[in-house]
């Protein structure tokens, strides 16, 4: 796993770090990468979510919205860093929240956040409510920022000429969607939005993409290019975009000619069996830079 150039050890003094695990793969990284520099991880699995084993770490299986057992993990063990990771498929009902004492009173406005906002918000919620329990919210990136994208290809192919076309109209695209704080993604084929992501996440999307190009409403003869990038007022501290093995597998079902991340602001898990897929399949995956003409490729 990548080090942390020292992260970790200086935060001991901060308290012992946890980690919020949901779906994917991303939760068990962090907790080797905190591992590996000489933390010891105190795990919180959402329950019908974390959905990867955690042997030899400790660890609590808790609601998503048990308020009130996290933080009571918290005090007990004398957590001071929370970072938040992996995806949560399904928001919790009111009547699953389980509030602290301090969020008594605010569960009103949890209430309304959960039910009328976008994901954004509602994660801002989330690190407040975390950081009422006395605790620092940190980004997946300060436990292992090795994982974020660099700039330019990660594999054997490069972008060019009708791929950096699409790479531009894919970043407009999901600028605009990032403002709405709808998703981070969108599919752009000949010049032409063609999918954006939704709640359903990037996988549907691509299989949404491939199932166009069967039923003939996407051409067959443009590949086009999957892009992903941070919301504008993203904070970094919770759901960067991330990208692994299954992204190129999924984006080569959908007939795309590659994968367009945001470099320094997206996460890439299993970078050498990415790499190995993407190349397998012949498609590129590069980190770019949106405020940069052809994303700062050429």
């Amino acid at each position: 796993m990548p080090g942390t150039s020292g992260m970790a050890r200086e935060g001991h003094s901060d308290g012992r770090l946890a980690i919020i695990a949901g779906r994917g793969l991303l939760p068990l990284y962090l907790a080797q990468a905190a591992r590996a520099e000489g933390e010891d991880p105190f795990i919180v699995a959402l329950k019908d979510e974390a959905d990867h084993r955690f042997d030899g770490f400790e660890i609590i299986s808790v609601g998503v919205g048990n308020l009130a057992a996290i933080e009571k993990s918290f005090r007990d063990l004398n957590i001071g860093r929370v970072v938040m990771s992996g995806g949560v498929a399904r928001r919790p009902e009111w009547r699953d929240i389980r509030p602290t004492f301090k969020t008594i009173l605010s569960m009103p406005s949890v209430v309304r956040t959960l039910m009328s906002h976008g994901d954004d918000t509602v994660l801002q919620m989330v690190i407040k409510l975390i950081e009422g329990m006395g605790c620092t919210v940190i980004g997946a990136h300060e436990i292992a920022p090795g994982l974020l994208a660099r700039l330019g290809p990660l594999g054997q192919m490069s972008p060019a000429g009708d791929d950096l076309r699409d790479i531009s109209r894919g970043v407009e695209a999901a600028l605009a969607l990032g403002h709405l704080d709808i998703g981070q993604g969108a599919v752009s084929v000949g010049g032409r939005v063609v999918a954006m992501e939704g709640v359903e996440g990037t996988d549907a999307m691509l299989q949404r993409v491939a199932e166009l190009r069967i039923g003939g409403r996407i051409s067959a003869r443009r590949r086009g290019v999957l892009v992903k990038l941070c919301k504008p007022q993203q904070d970094m501290r919770a759901d960067l975009p991330t990208i692994g093995p299954s992204t190129v597998e999924n984006a080569a079902r959908a007939g795309l000619a590659g994968i367009a991340v945001e470099a320094g602001r997206a996460l890439v898990l299993e970078e050498a069996a990415l790499i190995s897929a993407a190349d397998a399949a012949g498609i590129f995956v590069c980190g770019i830079d949106p405020t940069l003409e052809n994303g700062g490729l050429s």
